[in-house]
């Protein structure tokens, strides 16, 4: 193999204020043509930054401040902007983590898709749009002759990521740098993905770049694994070696991340906090909940679970009042709530809040912490001044936030795990009985995970708080679930406590669900795929 991508003794900057502060500290990096390399480490360690410097790009507010960067012989560190974007979509490409908020609503998937291999002349419309069907086909799919003309909101979440990742493709590109391109995805959908990614890169000899946080998923696509650490490199090998034996003491710390060792709690004998009750509601003509129901207990914690599309978020947005049910009801200690949150007092609207997925969209960027956690504080309790200013205090301290330091912050000075963190304040602002987290922990790293968990744990044991965690992560759910609610095509196919669930035998669909986790094995997804072939046929 020759030698696709060399960067040496890389150095980049962010700006803070009127100084520059390092992010990335004389990284080396080698990609030979067709290999797969993996970055991993916690948030914050440089992961993305050293992704798009590969590209000869950084972000708004960085600058690369030493080091070279070569593509295939071209040093793209000081090369002309014309020159970069020369290669950027035709020889290299990326796929972002969130398909969803890379695509242009606006627009069709395959006007998206024929977009870069028109300008950069590699095809005409015609001959694009006909390979972006293929590789629409070899992306598996469903429908590909069709599927390109629908709109972006009009394809689930996974077929968006491999109809991101097949326009990565359509320049048959050297290098594609995938950034998190999982993380968002449930367990089921992901194998769907990292099998076409897979495909793909193999068939077509790309040469990749595999950022995340997710070890078993690296273990699955990388060549070589690389470990980084506050913008340096901590160590890097084969990625079998690396599983089985990594040098430094970090990685094996990442490899043996303690999970949070939770005691069940059985449902109590009292009268459920929450109840969903035979609950069918969708969309327009569009059913999407079909005859739900399952209760939540004072400080229990009922997990939902099920692939994208199942009805997890949906059912969130009944019980807040967002969809009201075309039939069924939500009851609160036994009283039925209005279904509609318009007709709901200011005290029933209290009592359920609600923690975000995306931090970064959830939490205004314009607006300080101390009004980001205010203002909920203000419209439920009435505070005021002083009074107002000591909860701030009070609910940052409880976070574990020195109020000190990050009461006058703003989001963008904030790491990921400190936005969720903010979040959950902003959660508890209102004093609400029931928290509904939806997918809160799915794009923070395994370490950053475990804090965000610990501190859920705590806040539920001091404040007897009851927790709706959606979540597609299988392993969260064995961490903090007390019962757990599984859902398929908008039917709850199975529920029960927590030890019964993970306990043999399965509902078919819970089978599946289990089955789909990867596991920090290298042959892991080639054996599963194999293994599920053979039981198709």
């Amino acid at each position: 193999m020759t030698t696709l991508l060399e960067i040496r003794d890389l150095r980049i900057e962010g700006r803070a204020g009127d100084d520059w502060l390092p992010i990335v500290k004389g990284v080396d990096l080698t990609l030979q043509r067709g290999e797969v390399l993996g970055l991993i480490g916690e948030s914050g360690a440089g992961k993305s930054t050293l992704g798009l410097a590969a590209m000869g790009f950084v972000r708004d507010g960085c600058r690369i401040s030493g080091g070279s960067i070569r593509f295939d012989g071209t040093e793209l560190a000081d090369a002309p902007e014309s020159v970069r974007r020369g290669l950027r979509g035709k020889r290299i490409a990326y796929v972002a983590q969130s398909a969803a908020a890379s695509f242009n609503p606006a627009h069709r998937l395959m006007d998206q898709h024929c977009e870069a291999p028109v300008i950069h002349g590699v095809r005409g419309r015609a001959e694009a749009q006909a390979d972006g069907v293929e590789l629409y086909r070899r992306m598996r799919l469903p429908d590909p002759e069709a599927i390109g003309f629908r709109y972006p909101h009009q394809v689930s979440g996974g077929q968006l990521q491999r109809a991101m990742t097949a326009m990565a493709m359509a320049c048959r590109p050297d290098l594609i740098i995938f950034d998190e391109p999982t993380t968002a995805l449930d367990v089921t959908t992901q194998i769907e993905v990292l099998a076409s990614i897979r495909d793909a890169v193999q068939q077509f000899g790309t040469a990749a770049i595999y950022i995340t946080h997710d070890l078993a998923v690296v273990a699955q696509m990388a060549d070589r694994i690389k470990v980084l650490l506050r913008g340096e490199e901590v160590e890097e090998s084969d990625t079998r070696s690396m599983l089985v034996a990594p040098r430094a003491e970090y990685t094996r710390s990442l490899w043996a991340v303690r999970r949070l060792e939770r005691v069940e709690r059985p449902a109590a004998e009292t009268r459920p906090v929450l109840s969903v009750r035979n609950v069918t509601a969708g969309y327009g003509a569009l059913t999407v909940l079909k005859d739900v129901s399952f209760d939540l207990h004072p400080g229990e914690t009922v997990a939902v679970v099920g692939e994208s599309g199942s009805g997890k978020s949906t059912t969130a947005r009944v019980i807040t009042g967002l969809l009201p049910p075309k039939r069924g009801k939500i009851l609160f200690e036994g009283e039925a709530l209005p279904a509609d949150y318009r007709g709901r007092s200011r005290d029933q609207l209290r009592q359920v809040q609600m923690i975000y997925q995306s931090a970064d969209t959830a939490l205004n960027p314009k607006l300080s912490l101390r009004e980001l956690i205010g203002r909920p504080a203000q419209m439920y309790l009435g505070l005021q001044g002083a009074a107002l200013e000591e909860r701030v205090r009070e609910l940052l301290s409880l976070i574990e936030l020195e109020p000190g330091k990050f009461i006058d912050r703003k989001p963008g000075e904030l790491s990921g795990g400190q936005k969720q963190r903010v979040g959950i304040a902003r959660a508890l602002a209102a004093d609400p009985k029931v928290i509904i987290c939806d997918e809160v922990t799915s794009a923070l790293d395994q370490i950053v995970q475990e804090g965000i968990l610990r501190l859920l744990d705590r806040l539920q044991r001091e404040l007897g708080l009851a927790y709706m965690f959606i979540t597609h992560d299988l392993a969260t759910v064995k961490v903090i679930a007390d019962r757990v609610v599984v859902m398929q095509q908008g039917r709850v196919v199975e529920q029960g406590p927590k030890a019964e669930m993970f306990a043999p035998p399965h509902h078919p669909y819970t089978e599946l669900l289990l089955s789909s986790v990867p596991e920090m094995d290298p042959d892991w997804l080639s054996r599963l795929l194999r293994d599920r072939a053979v039981g198709a046929a």
